[in-house]
């Protein structure tokens, strides 16, 4: 009850500058606190989840029973869950304690979090700053220890670029490795492809136990398929302290040679890089080809087809529309739509740049790259100077974009701080279906990085 009632006290003196929780009930979350308590006095607790009495929270776009699921949007305004999602439900049944629902940009289509519904989210390293998008409130929650740990999701950087942002850990997994079932908007069709739930956290091993009690099939997501965790070494040998995944190739680059990075973040690279090489992986500059194609086809896909998907509802909802989904309507309709034979094509092409990149990762099986080209900008920000070159929002999270495009899992672990005191992360990917690499890796990272310090919030 403790452990409940500080995360309570703490949303109520932080919450109001940071704006991560939209909806949080802090007399349900004590009563089942109190019923935690209750099952660790009269049971042995081997048999308890690993979970349990933990205080988790959840992205506003993912059905947690009783509380509002918006995403954002005025059009769901009032939108209450009848049931639990599936993550939410595996979640609770390993013991954890909901506390609360978090803060997106309208419909999750934006690096930062704001909307007209609950205004932005401001990020605790710096409150001028963003905490990122979409999964901005989860993350602000998380590096503020409003919240334990909790689920995001991701379509082209959701969890990374606020991982990234705000100094915590990520994970996007391979479509279907956890079901997206009960999230809004729905994935299916293209979304099916790109877009993923999946854990965030303050660290690596607290990724781990989410990832683990949270996957496995569903019928309601699309890219769901029967997949034990087994993928690269044996269940739970993901930590630090295991040396199964040493023999490990890895490729690391510091930008792909079309948008510029911070030189912090190029050097957060390559200290990742060295720190590997010092625990024993063999360590190459790798940068693969078909960033560029990826990147193009990604747009095809989340851009031009997912702005297809929302355009009736966009079309009906007129002067509802946040400024950032307004944006993004203007960018998608820049695009000529698809049509039949353009979305095929795309859909082939992507097919085959995928088969590209399994072929080059057949000899560096995980590669570290950067999460994006800055670290968290002030709010309304559209543009950087990097380098002598202007780079552009809708350029800057290239580097995640590739991976969803792909359907790789990648895992983000701050590594180092900008100028500023910003945090700044890295990126880990892997194949398809080998989150259990990607997390021994970024185990591994992490350890050799030693503490990591929060920030420190004088506000």
């Amino acid at each position: 009850m403790e452990v409940a009632r500080a995360h309570l006290d703490r949303i109520e003196r932080l919450n109001p500058r940071l704006n991560a929780f939209v909806d949080y009930k802090p007399e349900t979350v004590m009563a089942e606190a109190r019923e935690a308590e209750k099952a660790l006095q009269r049971t042995n607790q081997d048999e308890l989840g690993p979970l349990h009495g933990v205080p988790l929270s959840i992205k506003s776009s993912i059905d947690v029973a009783d509380h509002l699921c918006e995403a954002g949007s005025r059009l769901r305004a009032g939108y209450v869950a009848v049931e639990d999602a599936p993550l939410v439900a595996r979640l609770r049944a390993a013991g954890a304690v909901i506390l609360g629902v978090t803060n997106t940009p309208e419909l999750l289509m934006a690096w930062e979090t704001d909307n007209l519904l609950y205004g932005r989210t401001n990020n605790p390293w710096d409150l001028t700053r963003t905490a990122g998008g979409s999964s901005g409130g989860e993350a602000a929650a998380i590096a503020a220890g409003l919240s334990a740990g909790g689920m995001g999701s991701d379509g082209g950087g959701s969890i990374r670029v606020p991982a990234h942002f705000c100094g915590i850990c990520g994970l996007k997994p391979t479509p279907g490795r956890i079901p997206s079932t009960g999230h809004y908007p729905k994935a299916g069709g293209p979304f099916a492809l790109l877009g993923v739930v999946g854990p965030m956290a303050q660290t690596v091993a607290d990724l781990q136990i989410l990832f683990e009690v949270t996957t496995g099939p569903d019928d309601g997501d699309p890219a769901s398929a029967p997949f034990s965790n087994n993928a690269g070494g044996q269940k739970g040998q993901t930590s630090a302290a295991d040396d199964w995944v040493l023999g490990t190739s890895v490729g690391f680059f510091e930008d792909d040679g079309r948008t510029p990075v911070t030189s912090e973040t190029r050097e957060a690279v390559r200290h990742a890089a060295v720190l590997l090489m010092s625990c024993g992986f063999h360590v190459d500059a790798f940068c693969p080809e078909g960033l560029e194609e990826a990147r193009r086809l990604w747009w095809e896909f989340f851009g031009t087809a997912g702005g297809m998907i929302l355009e009736p509802m966009l079309r009906a909802a007129g002067s509802e529309l946040s400024p950032i989904l307004r944006e993004f309507r203007e960018w998608t309709q820049a695009s000529p739509a698809h049509t039949g034979e353009s979305l095929l094509t795309a859909w082939l092409a992507r097919d085959a740049v995928r088969e590209k990149f399994l072929r080059q990762m057949r000899e560096h099986r995980v590669l570290i790259c950067p999460v994006a080209a800055v670290p968290a900008f002030r709010h309304g920000e559209r543009e950087w100077q990097v380098d002598g070159h202007t780079v552009k929002y809708l350029d800057a999270w290239s580097y995640c974009e590739w991976f969803n495009l792909l359907g790789f899992p990648a895992a983000v672990v701050p590594l180092g701080y900008s100028k500023d005191g910003l945090p700044i992360g890295v990126q880990i990917v892997g194949r398809p279906w080998e989150e259990e690499v990607v997390l021994a890796v970024a185990a591994k990272l992490e350890e050799e990085r030693g503490a990591w310090q929060a920030p420190l919030m004088q506000f």
